[in-house]
């Protein structure tokens, strides 16, 4: 008889899937939106500013801690609402064992999860990839005019800024694009100009405003080691937060496993049953 109801039972659980996709997309969706609305949101309570003085707006400290915490806190309200939503939606297993059902209801939680990772991961590649290339695009259209520019114009603009605004030699070529490009080669191979080029750049400065050679290089040391401070910070500040974000993922899935283990335990009816179970026997055995 035990043989025959245990028959039954394997069959009936290989007449029902595993997985219930229309309650994982669901889920997805729902922690989805969820996270576009709280990034919103985010954005419109100033976390997307930063003021670097202390006392003026949001220090570059309060506002790295303060970002931190809200991306944990947005994945865990969205990751536990949508792994809710998968756990309750699934199709009733009719026949499958009480440890088999709260694995695949974590398991519910967890798919949900990662689908949504994965949609929210697309969703903002796709305009990050639009205005990378119209960068491009824009950037090939005025090199035919001009020099480009970018971050390393205002370190270039510091070096050739005259001692004397009345200094000769105003008419010769502008050594700008020149500059700007071997500074960006060196500090795109490594941390540092090399010593030919500080040299040829200390020269170009003593010409270009006037100084002398010792005054031209002590500029180019403190140009150079501003640009260093700043690529620094910069590479300390997208440490931060990738691991603030790291951190955030790993208690979203933990947030959405949990909450789909209890939207699974209360679609069955089976959730506390447990807890007061047990309660209830240690009750009786005291007595």
């Amino acid at each position: 008889m035990s043989e025959a109801i245990t028959t039954q039972q394997e069959a009936s659980e290989l007449s029902i899937a595993g997985v219930s996709w229309a309650a994982v997309l669901a889920g997805a969706a729902a922690s989805l939106s969820i996270t576009l609305v709280l990034i919103s949101f985010g954005v419109g309570m100033g976390f997307a500013v930063v003021s670097p003085w202390g006392n003026s707006g949001v220090s570059a400290t309060t506002f790295k801690i303060g970002t931190g915490l809200f991306f944990i806190v947005m994945a865990m309200l969205s990751s536990s609402i949508g792994g809710y939503l998968a756990g309750r939606l699934r199709t009733k297993w009719v026949g499958v064992h009480s440890t088999e059902v709260q694995f695949r209801d974590t398991a519910h939680g967890f798919l949900a999860w990662a689908v949504a990772s994965v949609l929210g991961a697309m969703l903002l590649a796709s305009p990050a990839s639009s205005l990378i290339g119209g960068a491009l695009g824009g950037a090939t259209q005025a090199a035919a005019t001009s020099a480009a520019s970018g971050p390393m114009e205002g370190y270039v603009d510091t070096l050739l800024r005259p001692n004397d605004p009345n200094a000769q030699g105003q008419n010769a070529s502008d050594p700008r694009p020149e500059l700007l490009r071997l500074l960006t080669s060196d500090f795109r191979s490594g941390n540092d100009v090399n010593p030919a080029d500080r040299t040829y750049v200390a020269k170009v400065v003593a010409a270009r405003t006037g100084l002398s050679q010792a005054d031209a290089e002590k500029r180019v040391n403190d140009v150079v080691i501003q640009v260093k401070a700043d690529l620094d910070s910069a590479r300390k500040a997208a440490m931060q937060t990738a691991i603030w974000l790291t951190l955030s993922l790993f208690i979203g899935a933990f947030s959405a496993t949990l909450a789909a283990m209890e939207g699974g335990g209360l679609r069955d009816g089976t959730w506390g049953r447990k807890n007061r179970a047990t309660i209830a026997q240690t009750s009786l055995a005291r007595n």
